[in-house]
């Protein structure tokens, strides 16, 4: 007996969206929405599954873009370490105590004739 034919309704679309851009698992998309499988899941809601990692990206952005905007300083020193690469240097102290090399020797019996 065939499955029956799967009609995407907008609720599924835009919670498909939603999930993948929230980084969720397509095998767990596709169960939570009642399909079988991630296969049927990318051949149904293939422009969903495309735009939800850049749509959220893009809020995100533009979020911390707003940040910077009103002045925040960690969201500035965020997006500078992040996108201009920039680093703290300073000072640089062992993470353990220094502890100086030692030697070891090895004697043999020398055999007896």
């Amino acid at each position: 007996m065939p499955r029956p034919q799967l009609n995407p309704t907008d609720e599924q679309r835009r919670l498909v969206k939603f999930l993948v851009g929230m980084g969720a698992k397509q095998i767990e998309i596709a169960q939570l929405i009642g399909i079988r499988s991630d296969k049927t899941l990318r051949r149904h809601f293939r422009e969903e599954i495309n735009r939800g990692v850049l749509e959220a990206n893009a809020r995100a952005a533009q979020t911390l873009s707003k940040k910077i905007s009103e002045g925040n300083v960690t969201a500035s020193i965020f997006w500078l370490k992040c996108r201009a690469n920039w680093r703290e240097e300073g000072p640089i102290e062992p993470k353990s105590p220094v502890v100086a090399p030692f030697n070891v020797t090895l004697e043999l019996e020398k055999e007896k004739p």
